[in-house]
């Protein structure tokens, strides 16, 4: 019978995994119905995008897990949704905000293009976090992975 993978090898797997299917489908969508892009342009958008997930997948799952631990009261029962919601949508704009402005500066785009990005960016990560959060919460659960 094989053995079962040490906790941190099973960390990163689920975490890494969830972060690519959830935002490959999620990115699809909106690059093909609200962005209208060209199916084959998003299929390279998105080859290009696996190694940026591969690489902030399991620190974005560690990141969430410690502001989730210092923002979010302890208390017996389910979280609190309001405090988990704030916590959610603070960790990822904290995380994902940095690594989308260095993206977008390794891709060539200037200090305004950046700007301007983030920007806009900043309403769908604030809609995004929680969503992934509890997709997050999920699949670690069916994993058998605690944070």
């Amino acid at each position: 019978m094989p053995r079962a993978l040490p906790r941190p090898s099973r960390r990163f797997l689920v975490d890494t995994a969830t972060t690519i299917v959830f935002f490959t489908l999620l990115a699809t969508t909106v690059e093909l119905l609200v962005a209208g892009m060209e199916p084959r342009a998003v299929l390279a958008t998105r080859a290009l995008m696996v190694p940026v997930m591969v690489l902030t997948g399991r620190p974005y799952g560690a990141w969430r897990d410690l502001v989730l631990a210092r923002l979010v009261p302890p208390r017996r029962g389910p979280v609190m949704p309001l405090a988990a919601m704030l916590a959610d949508t603070a960790a990822f704009l904290s995380f994902q905000v940095p690594v989308y402005a260095a993206t977008l500066a390794l891709a060539g785009a200037s200090a305004p293009q950046v700007a301007a990005a983030i920007g806009s960016a900043i309403v769908l990560m604030a809609l995004v976090g929680r969503p992934f959060g509890l997709v997050l919460d999920t699949a670690r659960r069916l994993a058998r992975v605690a944070p």
